[in-house]
């Protein structure tokens, strides 16, 4: 009886282990056209789905996802246009990596998200649906501009723990979706290696016409390695490293130092840092108060049994 949970456990991890591998690739994150012009979109990796079919989908700023097309996963033919108010400009095509979806001639209301889907058999339950990470379709006038990207060390309160971080700047592009990976490079090697994901974690923040990634790195390998930040965006991959690895932190506070960082958010970072001083200083009063209120019970209580002896 107890090899029973042992086998559960074990289909349970080899269902979650056969979930994790599933993937469904659009290597697109964003599209930009203009009137008139024609874009097609990637979806790979449906082959490893089952079912017979795999879907496309639409997906607007501030609406649901509605249904374009359904094709078939073997050949990438078109089994079912459904009530799409745009279903006569979308078609499908079989390419080498997979299937294509294609707008032969975009319109303004052709900008929107599409995400490629399919579904495959879980443990336990029937089926569930892989959905690509989505290519952002933008119709317009302007021109692609590629990011300028900035990396600066950022003093940060873990690397009193050991760790240190990094920050990395994409500013002034168009269209606004960018990507970012990180290598390492020892400082007398040749070749530079993906960071490794689980060697720290990355936040990013969006502002207008910025977006900033900041990412964790073990302190200790600071006086091997030097850092890039690679930013993958529609006009083409940007690269940018630091100086002098990650020895010396800088707070990024001046435009002097950071000139990408707009006044805006200096001024919030040193709010920020006046607030915290504050709700500092209001914490000791507090104690103080509190303690010198304690202080003083006491002796009164010690007064009060004096007399009473």
């Amino acid at each position: 009886m107890l090899f029973l949970p042992a086998a559960a456990l074990c289909c349970l991890c080899s269902a979650l282990v056969t979930m994790a591998a599933a993937q469904v690739i659009q290597d697109d994150l964003t599209l930009t056209r203009r009137v008139g012009e024609s874009v097609s979109f990637s979806c790979g990796g449906i082959q490893q789905c089952d079912g017979t079919y795999a879907h496309w989908y639409q997906k607007k700023e501030n609406e649901t996802f509605k249904a374009v097309l359904r094709i078939y996963k073997s050949d990438c033919r078109l089994s079912t246009r459904y009530n799409h108010p745009q279903k006569d400009d979308f078609s499908v095509e079989e390419k080498q990596n997979g299937c294509e979806f294609r707008i032969e001639k975009v319109k303004i209301d052709n900008s929107a998200t599409y995400y490629c889907d399919c579904w495959k058999r879980g443990w336990g339950i029937d089926h569930y649906d892989i959905f690509g990470s989505g290519t952002k379709l933008s119709v317009t006038d302007e021109q692609v501009v590629k990011p300028v990207v900035s990396v600066y060390p950022a003093a940060s309160r873990a690397h009193l723990e050991g760790n240190s971080s990094l920050l990395c700047v994409a500013s002034a592009m168009f269209p606004p979706l960018v990507q970012f990976s990180w290598k390492r490079q020892k400082k007398n090697g040749r070749e530079a290696e993906e960071l490794p994901p689980a060697e720290g974690e990355q936040l990013e923040l969006r502002e207008s016409g910025r977006t900033i990634a900041i990412r964790m790195v073990d302190g200790s390998d600071s006086d091997t390695y030097k850092y890039s930040c690679w930013v993958k965006h529609e006009g083409g991959t940007v690269e940018a490293q630091t100086q002098q690895g990650i020895t010396r932190l800088s707070v990024c506070l001046f435009v002097s130092v950071c000139p990408s960082v707009s006044f805006q958010s200096q001024c919030r970072v040193k709010l920020l840092c006046l607030l915290y001083t504050v709700l500092i200083v209001k914490s000791l009063v507090y104690c103080c108060g509190l303690s010198l209120l304690m202080i003083l019970t006491n002796k009164g209580a010690s007064t009060n049994c004096t007399h009473a002896d």
